[in-house]
């Protein structure tokens, strides 16, 4: 039995909601995520796992800093002292802005560490581990650069494009499926979008639309496993084998308010295996709604944020009044109350109603892009019905329009 830990979206250098330590010159949030990955490295220890495996995107930045890849070597070298061997996969952020570059974690394969092995290229890659091997088929990132720098692709719509694309990671799975030894466990490691998968914030982090393949493209014979990343949202998508995304390690911003964080744990042998997902404890994000509906707004504030939010918590104030109301709140106070008692104010929206009670969105405004507009405009209209399809399918319009050139 081969004891994984499976995670992914590390994304370390993600310094939002946060401050500076002028002493130390660290960002808080940087703080934040390396004490996410120090509760994983430890439990990593503890539950004697066998690999850790990683699924992609250690850092927010393709070319991260000193100081991030020094946070990161430290605590790979904890799992090495510990004997636990560490597969790293290659994800979008961590690959070169140009073809001659290095990825950022090349250096780990470029200095032979112990332990560590980088999926840099599709392959079965085998893993020796204290309870023996296992077999680790990688699918990085599939570029859609790097795709589109081959012959043959000129004058393609971007949908042709895409579904060659699929096609090929399909295929590719199908060739590590055939290379597999058939005595040995094997798990396939990939960074991509499924279809079905449920998205978070991570498509606020990318630039342009993402590739997304069938979950039976990855579902090829002899994988006892299927580990996941690039989503950011824990999920299961399939069984027979389990198509899991172990989700990312922290909350980047308010779109991951509500998902549990943390990583999954697998046991395997061939032909079988168990999982369980294990959260961590990261920092809260927290929305306070506010109605105002006194002659003091300040105090109705102060007295909503008291009893709903965690004081370890980002905040994030949405206050729904009058302009009139609005103009009588104590800003500063408000702030400094926040300042003084939680960890971080990141805004205070307005939702302000007019004499008929009726909410205007002072976010719906001229300097919207359309599809940003119409997203707006779900999440504050209280419209019913399935959000997510009625956004995949502006998606494809806007899409179309843009292909046209009929916006930007």
């Amino acid at each position: 039995m081969i004891r994984i830990l499976h995670t992914a979206d590390w994304h370390i250098g993600v310094e939002n909601y946060g401050r500076i330590d002028h002493k130390t010159g660290v960002h808080s949030r940087l703080r934040d995520f390396l004490v996410s990955l120090d509760s994983l490295v430890k439990d990593a220890i503890e539950k004697q796992v066998d690999l850790v495996l990683f699924c992609g995107d250690a850092f927010k930045n393709r070319e991260p800093s000193e100081t991030h890849q020094n946070a990161l070597a430290r605590r790979l070298k904890k799992l090495s002292d510990a004997g636990i061997k560490v597969f790293m996969l290659v994800g979008n952020h961590d690959l070169p802005n140009a073809a001659g570059k290095s990825n950022a974690l090349d250096i780990y394969r470029t200095l032979q560490v112990p332990g560590i092995t980088v999926g840099r290229h599709p392959r079965v890659y085998v893993i020796d581990t204290k309870s023996g091997p296992v077999q680790v088929a990688a699918i990085p990132y599939p570029s859609r650069s790097s795709w589109l720098s081959r012959e043959g692709h000129s004058g393609k719509t971007l949908e042709q494009l895409e579904e060659e694309m699929a096609a090929n990671v399909a295929g590719l799975a199908r060739r590590l499926s055939a290379e597999l030894e058939p005595d040995i466990p094997a798990v396939l490691c990939a960074h991509i979008t499924v279809t079905g998968a449920v998205a978070g914030s991570e498509h606020c982090i990318m630039v342009g639309r993402d590739l997304a393949v069938p979950a039976s493209a990855l579902q090829q014979g002899g994988f006892d496993y299927v580990a996941l990343g690039h989503i950011h949202r824990q999920q299961v998508l399939a069984e027979n084998p389990p198509l899991v995304y172990s989700g990312s390690l922290d909350r980047i911003d308010f779109g991951e308010e509500k998902e549990k964080k943390g990583y999954v744990l697998v046991e395997v042998e061939k032909g079988r295996c168990s999982y369980n997902f294990y959260p961590l404890s990261t920092r809260p994000f927290v929305t306070v709604r506010v109605k105002i509906k006194g002659k003091d707004p300040t105090a109705e504030i102060l007295e909503r944020v008291e009893k709903s939010a965690d004081q370890r918590a980002i905040l994030r104030l949405i206050i729904e009044c009058t302009a009139a109301d609005y103009a009588n709140i104590n800003h500063r106070q408000v702030r400094r109350f926040i300042d003084r008692h939680y960890y971080y104010l990141a805004s205070i929206n307005r939702e302000l109603t007019g004499e008929d009670g009726a909410l205007r969105n002072p976010n719906l405004n001229e300097k919207l892009d359309p599809l940003a507009a119409f997203k707006e405009y779900l999440e504050t209209a209280g419209v019913n019905g399935d959000k997510e399809e009625l956004v995949q399918r502006a998606e494809s319009l806007y899409r179309k329009l843009k292909e046209r050139d009929i916006y930007g």
